[in-house]
């Protein structure tokens, strides 16, 4: 009798099938921790946003916070050589003055009070790019410092990819605090 040498196809349908149900198991999870971390790299960059907007109306208390997300960055040249100025304050990553981040839509917007000459508020809004793939929470921050996220699991980015609703100080105000 001769011996058989490999596999029969019965062990290789076998070994076939276990590796689908360990993946089928393990890829659901693996797209949790990536939704979690770009979660998690969007709070620490609206983070990144309060401190720039507190450092900008510190150094241009004429203007007080930043107009547009793009006045707290640089230009694609980088920080100019005589220093920073009010359009281009060199304060956040180019990266986050672009707007989209680890799946994120990020805006940051200076507004005026009633009766005020300068931009006494701010809000700034991080948004799903693509809701239930890169995020399934939208997150701010207003003037307080404090962040926030939508308690509606994103609700006003389902089937919006790339929509930044947050970045209003009204809206903002109606989300839930983070607990840190």
């Amino acid at each position: 009798m001769r011996k058989q040498k490999g596999f029969s196809l019965i062990e290789l349908l076998i070994v076939v099938a276990i590796i689908l149900i360990i993946a089928a198991i393990a890829i659901p999870n693996l797209l949790r921790a990536r939704i979690a971390a770009n979660e998690s790299s969007a709070v620490a960059s609206v983070r990144s946003f309060n401190t720039a907007e507190v450092t900008y109306t510190t150094t241009y208390p004429t203007v007080g916070y930043a107009t547009a997300r793009g006045d707290l960055g640089q230009p694609a040249t980088g920080c100019p050589g005589t220093g920073p100025t009010q359009t281009a304050a060199c304060l956040v990553d180019n990266v986050l003055t672009v707007g989209l981040k680890s799946g994120y839509n990020f805006d940051a917007l200076g507004t005026k009070a009633a009766g005020s000459t300068i931009n006494n508020q701010y809000a700034v809004g991080a948004a799903p790019n693509l809701y239930n793939q890169t995020g399934v929470r939208g997150f701010c921050s207003v003037s307080d410092g404090v962040l926030k996220f939508d308690p509606n699991t994103g609700g006003t980015n389902k089937g919006a990819p790339g929509a930044t609703t947050e970045a209003t100080y009204a809206t903002c105000l109606g989300y839930t605090t983070i607990l840190q």
